[in-house]
């Protein structure tokens, strides 16, 4: 069949609020220093009201999602399926998607759109307080076959793979089979992965070609470091990638080892730099890029994220970055 569609990708959508904060703000707001807090409705809409008067910053959010829309100002054909609430986070979601040229399969639900509030500190330190809302609402019922089918990769954040949204995942993971989709899944989070280790090691070992994940993710899923993380990782999936942050990323394919360099960056907050690295890795991959060019391209855009408050890529890169991948 003809593979119409680059990428597409299922994902919680999530609204970040980026906001400065006095440090004694945090215990009124019943938040620990440092920590993310997932909060329940109630609590979510009193954070939201209380720092409304300090001006927060706006930017989409959620792993998958910005993959996706990194892809789109790529030039890349992606698709985008999740679940937004009936309200203006929701609407201002909707303008960014359509900023960056991505195909919009985003239904809605009564519970408000999923938000990501991030308190920063004088000394730069990050709170966050999660509402995941209608984000978690997403069936199996939402997906059209004939999307996956027509798709060259099917694109999961692992966060997709607990709870609610898990049906729909796995359903998912099976129509990219049947239909010969490949799979690229972010493990996302050492946390998830120690909850869910029996389960994720499934999946990959059945569904995936494409793995990504950091030192700590790699190590977490294999008991091991680095490299050796990297030979363990690339016995189950096609081709495995472990982000090292400023030591750049290690990149495995055909029993050969790859080691692509860091750009260097003056990092101002590192949020969505591994989503970027995706998307730039998963561009490269779907143009028909050998796999070190097509990593070097995702350690350059992730260098160019880092260096942008919020993860803004309409501000932080364009399509001509493409021109300075030899």
């Amino acid at each position: 069949m003809q593979k119409s569609n680059d990428v597409i990708a299922i994902g919680s959508i999530l609204v970040d609020l980026l906001v400065n904060v006095d440090e004694e703000a945090l215990p009124q707001l019943n938040l620990k220093k440092g920590e993310m807090h997932l909060v329940e409705e109630e609590q979510a809409k009193q954070i939201l009201a209380k720092i409304s008067s300090l001006q927060p910053q706006l930017a989409p959010g959620g792993s998958a999602a910005n993959t996706i829309r990194a892809l789109g100002l790529l030039g890349s054909k992606v698709i985008l399926y999740g679940k937004i609430g009936d309200d203006q986070h929701g609407k201002f979601f909707l303008e960014e998607l359509s900023k960056h040229h991505v195909i919009q399969k985003i239904n809605l639900h009564h519970r408000p759109t999923g938000h990501c509030v991030a308190l920063i500190t004088s000394d730069a330190e990050r709170t966050f307080s999660v509402h995941l809302g209608a984000a978690m609402e997403i069936t199996p019922e939402d997906l059209v076959e004939e999307d996956i089918a027509l798709s060259k990769i099917l694109h999961l954040e692992a966060y997709q793979l607990e709870g609610q949204t898990k049906s729909a995942a796995l359903h998912a993971l099976k129509l990219a089979k049947k239909h010969e989709t490949l799979v690229s899944l972010d493990l996302a989070d050492p946390a998830l992965i120690r909850r869910n280790t029996k389960l994720f090691k499934e999946i990959v070992e059945n569904y995936v070609d494409i793995i990504f994940a950091n030192e700590q993710e790699a190590k977490e899923f294999t008991g091991k470091e680095e490299e050796e993380a990297l030979l363990e990782l690339s016995k189950h999936a096609k081709i495995a990638v472990v982000k090292l942050g400023t030591k750049g990323s290690l990149i495995r394919s055909n029993h050969k080892t790859i080691v692509i360099p860091a750009y260097p960056a003056t990092a101002i907050d590192t949020t969505g730099a591994g989503d970027t690295f995706a998307a730039g890795f998963l561009y490269g991959y779907c143009q028909n890029w050998d796999l070190e060019k097509s990593a070097k391209l995702g350690s350059l855009l992730a260098a160019k994220i880092v260096e942008c408050k919020g993860v803004d890529y309409l501000k932080c890169f364009i399509k001509e970055t493409l021109n300075e991948i030899d």
